[in-house]
This record gives structure tokens, sequence and C-alpha cells, in this order.
């Protein structure tokens, strides 16, 4: 069976690259297609050997300026032609499923989200442009156009494999098309319980509006507590000068360092809506509690009261009230650890082989 795995774009480390990277392992003899590939960064996780990108690839600097080539996503996938494969497997949250394959080429589309500035952020992406511009005109028409072209080719997909519940009710809801659920791997293996946890709350994360740091820097400034921030983004610098002296940035980090914070923090923060999470089990794989908003992919890994706890509003104010109320020791570090298991990798690998084999 010849098998060729695509992915929306390399230029990012997350959570679908992680995904990316454990299919690639798992089907060893497929190449891999994107619209773009930053080998500086992806060469730490996928063999650059198996890459194969669009034309899009040829434009000077485009690693710096590919958002402003929306328009051209669409058309890119369509060019690329995978009508030889068996079996495509999509790893998408954007325009991957548009790629070209033939009548008895079967497209799994591994789903992080539907494409989100297209549906459920629209509003807000469309309300973030600057007031006056023509952006402000045209760009609504493109969208409609766009989520048309998003939704048809939804629907040549043979199967969706979503990464939570919540992603499948999207696919559901947006695409009108069922999904299986498999969830996403996690190494839990790269993680282990500290001796002692010391005295600070922490928060891995991206620095993107959608993150909602804002909140968490807003209920540690005024509580005083000690809270620390790893990761980077287009709102570091708007969010560093809203901190306290109390919240400390600690930026991109190796791994083995953002682990020693993640194993000896009091708890993890999760202020955002996530399709699914993983840096919250990683948490858990650590034997840390994690202290989520109630929503999204939270409510399919947190157990209230064993793996970690909830704020209802997404406030500074209604977090703030949790992290008072929180006590660590009423968690058990070694039944958190325990539970974060069952999003284990290897039953990832398991799963996503024997479903692609069976059909």
């Amino acid at each position: 069976m010849k098998i060729a795995l695509a992915h929306d774009h390399l230029f990012q480390v997350g959570g679908a690259e992680k995904v990316l990277a454990v299919l690639a392992d798992v089907f060893p003899e497929a190449e891999i297609y994107t619209l773009i590939n930053n080998s500086k960064i992806s060469r730490g996780y996928i063999p650059q050997e198996k890459i194969r990108t669009s034309y899009l690839q040829k434009i000077l600097g485009i690693n710096k300026i590919f958002k402003y080539f929306l328009l051209l996503m669409p058309g890119a996938w369509e060019k690329i032609d995978l009508s030889s494969y068996d079996v495509v497997i999509s790893s998408s949250s954007a325009f991957v499923k548009g790629v070209a394959i033939g009548r008895q080429t079967k497209h799994f589309s591994y789903c992080h989200s539907p494409t989100r500035y297209l549906w459920d952020d629209k509003e807000e992406y469309i309300g973030n442009l600057p007031e006056g511009k023509w952006l402000k005109v045209i760009l609504p028409k493109l969208l409609d156009k766009l989520q048309i072209w998003d939704y048809k080719k939804a629907q040549q997909v043979n199967q969706f494999i979503a990464n939570s519940r919540f992603i499948a009710d999207k696919i559901q809801k947006h695409y009108d098309r069922p999904a299986i659920v498999i969830h996403p791997p996690v190494r839990i293996d790269d993680f282990r319980i500290a001796e002692k946890p010391e005295n600070f709350f922490l928060i891995v994360s991206r620095l993107r509006p959608y993150k909602k740091v804002d909140i968490a820097i807003e209920a540690f400034n005024n509580l005083k507590l000690p809270l620390k921030i790893i990761g980077g983004g287009s709102e570091a610098r708007r969010l560093k000068k809203k901190a306290q002296a109390n919240i400390e940035f600690l930026g991109e980090l190796p791994d083995t360092q953002r682990n020693w914070y993640l194993s000896h923090c009091q708890a993890f923060i999760y202020p955002q809506i996530e399709d699914f999470g993983i840096t919250a089990i990683e948490a858990m794989a650590s034997g840390r509690p994690v202290i989520a908003f109630r929503k999204g992919g939270a409510l399919e890994t947190v157990v209230e009261g064993v793996t970690g706890t909830f704020f209802d509003e997404q406030t500074w104010e209604s977090l703030a009230h949790r992290i008072l109320r929180f006590r660590p020791e009423d968690y058990d570090p070694e039944q958190i650890r325990a539970y974060s298991r069952r999003f284990d990798e290897n039953i990832f690998r398991e799963k996503i082989y024997h479903y692609v084999n069976s059909l």
C-alpha cells in the first residue's frame, strides 16, 4: 500500500507538528507533502528527505510572509497531485483537505480543527483587522468564498479523524460529516514526577490572543503569586508590559528545562479553549494538577478533583477565585500521572495504524 502524508505547513513546532512526526514514524515509507517547509525548524522532528513542498516554497522570504498568501493556499494544494497513492493521511487545520487525489485514493483527514478563520473565529479574525483599511471591506467576501471551497473539499474526504470529541462535534456542525476520535499522542515517559514541587504556577503556551494568557496575567497581578510563562509569540511584548514583578517570562526553552518546570510547578494554568490540549496532558504526566477553563478539549482530559479543577468564566476574576481555593495537597501526583497514560503515544500509534490498515 502506497501512503502519502500531507500537512498544512512546516514553520513551527506545535501539537499538530508532533502528530505529523509520529505519523511519519508509524508510516516510515510515506513521503510528506506540505505548502512550505522551514528546514531550520522541521529538521528537528521530520526527516528532510521525505518532504515535498509546493510552488510557494520558491517565493523569497516565504517563511516570514506566508500568512499574506492566504488566497493562494487552496490553489496550491489543488496543484499537488497525489492521485498515484493508495492512501493519503492529512494532518489538517486549514486547506490541506483540498489536495488532489485519484478516484481510488482513500483520504483520511486527521483534523485538529475545521479552518478556524473561516468558521468559529471568522468574526474575531475580521474584527482584529485595522479600522478603515481596504481589507476590512474586501476580506469578509473573500473569506465567504473560501468557506464555500472549504466545505466542498471536506465532502471529498473519505473519513475524518478528530483529535477530540470537541472537534468531532465541530466537524459535524461545519462540514456535516461524522468523525471518529483518536486522541493525539503524548510521550508520557518523557516526563517525571518531582520529589517536591516549588512555589510557582506555570503556563506553557504560544503567546497569541486566543490563548488568553492575559487573563492569567491579570489574575496573578492581583493575587501577587509567582507565575512562570514558557513560550513566545506575537503577544509577548504586550503581555510583558502588562505583567508585574511576580510574573516571569522564560521564553522558548529546550525540552529538558521545560519538563523540569512542568514537574515542579504547584499547578498548570490553562485559561484557553483548546481543541484537545497536549500541554495539559504533559503537566499531568509530570504529576501536576491542571486549573483549566471549563470548555473545549479540557473537558475530555481534566477530571475534577483527580487531575485538576475548572473555573467557569473566561475572566481573570473567575480564575483568581479558583486559584485561591486550590490546595495542591488535595491531589495525588501518582494518580494524576497514571490517568495521563491513556493518552500515551503508543496508544495513538496502535489505533491509527490499525484503523488505516483495516479499511
